[in-house]
């Protein structure tokens, strides 16, 4: 294993200096937290498939394909899906506002009063997200190293940290990149193929596996569309997705740069259903369906190979991890701590906030961690998120973008009524229930379309400004200013 530990740790190591260079960069606001809102097509495209495909979508959809088959490609499937919905109906409209947050979109749109109580639901699901990328990486260091839990969150935890607050999203970019390519390399180009030769090949997989294993459709289609309900809608309206929409440089690069990504995700959802269902025809008693992954690294891939595809796995985990650590310092500084504080800043001091958001990425990776180390399982945490993000968010920010009759009302009705459903019902249905999602979902929808048309419309002058921005003039070129909403 020396060479593979040798693998490992040079590409960390290389992790940790480009944290470094990146810090040399970031010599402003929106440099720190959107890398000065100029990436090209090539880095853009790397950088969004980096941060949705974590480990979730790299341990977990193997495991998915080990215990379904190719269906078990529908949950990466999904995420794919969204990016690519995302970036061509919505990303250009999006980059074009030159916000940092989701929070700030829905002020801009509506005229104020949102952006605390959507921080806080946005806030809970970077959080989270964080905290299984980070527990999901320790699995990784203590499988190699042999290492305590505890040491292993904070050794994996402090180098995602590290680079993170030195250089903000510069240095995410920058290794993201690198996590990309080593992904590609790692699970597409080796893990893949070999899976696939060591299980005999397609024609011996049919024969050893039931048909259900082949059945795109196997793995049910009221989790298909669960999937699409949580995965596919939630990448439309996540922090740590918009913000990196927010680093495209200009409009085509945010759609056709998001398109290349989504479907690389596709192809990548794919891959993972092929190695699981490999996994299964060479290790059929598992005791654990993630465990396909790592066992298959472990037995069958050659010296070397084996260290580079287990540094595939903690690129894959590590680029989720990171992009949702400054999505959640993002929106812990600009939307909650700024407005309670009533000190938002706007305009020219731009470079005074860069050390207030790099301690706030600190914070919040201490927080990460310590809630890491205290929790086993966060699988339920991360339900409960993900069924507030889209049961509580959902509705007022694509009512906002589409909907010119939606209220400050209606989107403030729609997040309590939403939000406050989904816990109702998960305490009811039970957390990993399917029905808390679908039914408050319908209940946000309900109460915006009904409070917007029974409240006084939007300003006008804020629907100037909110159109103007659209159109991709910047606040200055704006003639009339947002008033106080009334």
């Amino acid at each position: 294993m020396a060479v593979d530990y040798t693998v490992i740790v040079v590409y960390l190591a290389g992790m940790l200096a480009m944290g470094w260079w990146g810090m040399r960069r970031a010599r402003s606001k929106s440099e720190f937290l959107v890398a000065g809102r100029r990436l090209g097509p090539v880095m853009y495209s790397g950088t969004m498939a980096a941060i949705v495909l974590g480990g979730a979508s790299t341990i977990g959809g193997v495991g998915l394909g080990y215990q379904y088959g190719l269906s078990g490609a529908w949950m990466v499937f999904t995420i794919g899906l969204g990016l690519l919905a995302l970036s061509v109906f919505f990303s250009a409209r999006i980059a074009r506002l030159k916000v940092y947050t989701v929070s700030e979109m829905l002020d801009l749109r509506y005229g104020g009063r949102a952006g605390v109580i959507s921080g806080v639901v946005m806030w809970a699901y970077t959080l989270m997200l964080a905290v299984t990328s980070t527990i999901a990486y320790a699995t990784i260091f203590d499988v190699l190293f042999d290492l305590n839990r505890t040491v292993a969150i904070i050794l994996g935890g402090s180098i995602v940290v590290a680079y993170s607050t030195l250089g903000g999203m510069w240095s995410i970019t920058l290794t993201d990149m690198v996590q990309f390519v080593v992904k590609t390399i790692g699970v597409l180009l080796l893990l893949l193929p070999i899976a696939v030769v060591k299980a005999g090949g397609f024609g011996a997989m049919k024969a050893e596996l039931p048909t259900s294993y082949f059945d795109p459709l196997g793995i049910g289609g009221e989790t298909i569309f669960t999937y699409v309900l949580i995965y596919t809608f939630g990448m439309l309206i996540g922090q740590d997705i918009w913000q990196r929409v927010f680093t495209a440089r200009d409009d085509t690069t945010a759609r056709w740069g998001g398109t290349v990504a989504g479907t690389y995700c596709l192809a990548y959802a794919l891959a993972g259903a092929v190695i699981g269902t490999a996994a299964k025809v060479l290790y059929p008693k598992l005791g654990s369906p993630d465990d396909a992954f790592a066992t298959i690294v472990k037995d069958e891939l050659p010296v070397g190979v084996r260290g580079l595809v287990l540094a595939a796995a903690l690129a894959a985990v590590m680029s989720t991890s990171s992009g949702a650590l400054i999505a959640c310092a993002t929106v812990a500084n600009n939307d909650i701590w700024s407005r309670l504080r009533g000190a938002a800043r706007r305009g020219g001091e731009e470079h005074d906030e860069v050390k207030g958001n790099r301690v706030f990425i600190l914070l919040m990776g201490l927080a990460v961690i310590g809630t890491a180390i205290a929790l086993n399982n966060v699988v339920e945490a991360l339900t409960v998120a993900y069924n507030l993000l889209v049961g509580g968010l959902l509705v007022p920010i694509l009512g906002g973008l589409l909907w010119k009759r939606g209220t400050v009302h209606g989107a403030l009705a729609a997040v309590a009524v939403g939000g406050l459903a989904v816990i109702g019902l998960m305490a009811g249905y039970g957390i990993l229930a399917n029905e808390p999602v679908y039914y408050g979902l319908a209940a946000s929808l309900v109460a915006y379309v009904a409070v917007s048309l029974v409240t006084r419309p939007t300003d006008e002058a804020v629907l100037a400004t909110w159109q103007g921005r659209l159109a991709g003039r910047t606040p200055e070129l704006v003639s009339e200013p947002v008033p106080a909403p009334q």
